[in-house]
């Protein structure tokens, strides 16, 4: 506990361990938004690159959690049905994971915050795009580079993946499992790439790890609401939570 202090005074602690908490309920409602919660709200509290090493451990669990809530099979499935846009997005997502460290704060705050205004305010517009069952390869591609080139920077690749499968009209309990293969195998990679950027470090690791026990609770948490309760009302919910975040990520970027 000690030397986890020292890397992170008490008070934005118990700050980053709460954000943690609310980004699992809400991962546990829809199926997404952990990193983009988390990145925004710890990075008001730590600097971004301690934030992003914060969030790749809890994303990970969670993610195979939502992953393999119906058993291996379906998971496997779904590995195969996306398994160009999981290829093209592991390859963005290691490129540009090596840029964390070169990039000015504000430039990083900036590429994550506008997708999210962007995606959060076009969602509650009702503005969403249709796709055939099988798309154009050139579609699943560009979202699959732009999801994972957001992705290593930041953290966050859900927006576009989520405005893909939205877009493909997949069912709900598909559209969730999906979600947390596709964000699953990206966690994976993003810990590799990271640990490979310096990112993440033993320094970083008590810092990754306290995080895990609130993302989990909030995570069973958000289950039990997600299983008893309109999932379209909680999803808008939640959009206006990510406009909220995004924005805020904008104007730190702004005015940094």
């Amino acid at each position: 506990m000690e030397f986890l202090t020292d890397i992170v005074p008490v008070p934005a602690l118990l700050g980053c361990l709460f954000i943690g908490f609310v980004a699992g309920v809400v991962k546990g409602m829809v199926g997404f938004a952990m990193p983009m919660i988390m990145i925004s709200g710890m990075g008001s509290l730590v600097s971004p690159e301690l934030a992003l090493a914060g969030l790749i451990l809890p994303t990970l669990a969670t993610n195979g959690w939502q992953a393999l809530r119906q058993g291996v099979a379906p998971a496997w499935a779904s590995v195969k049905r996306f398994r160009m846009f999981l290829m093209i997005g592991f390859l963005t997502l290691i490129i540009s994971a090596q840029m964390v460290r070169i990039l000015p704060v504000d430039a990083m705050l900036l590429m994550i915050g506008v997708p999210i205004v962007l995606f959060a305010v076009t969602q509650l517009m009702g503005v969403q795009l249709t796709l055939a069952e099988h798309p154009p390869r050139w579609i699943e591609v560009l979202t699959a580079a732009f999801a994972g080139a957001i992705g290593g920077i930041s953290g966050v690749w859900g927006p576009p993946t989520v405005a893909y499968l939205t877009a493909l009209k997949t069912p709900k309990k598909e559209h969730v499992r999906v979600q947390g293969v596709i964000y699953g195998l990206g966690a994976a990679a993003l810990l590799v790439a990271h640990i490979a950027s310096g990112v993440v470090r033993w320094h970083t690791l008590p810092f990754a790890v306290a995080l895990l026990v609130p993302a989990l609770s909030g995570m069973w948490l958000g289950f039990q609401v997600q299983d008893r309760i309109d999932q379209q009302a909680f999803r808008k919910a939640t959009l206006v939570v990510l406009l909220l975040a995004g924005g805020n990520l904008v104007r730190r970027g702004l005015l940094s």
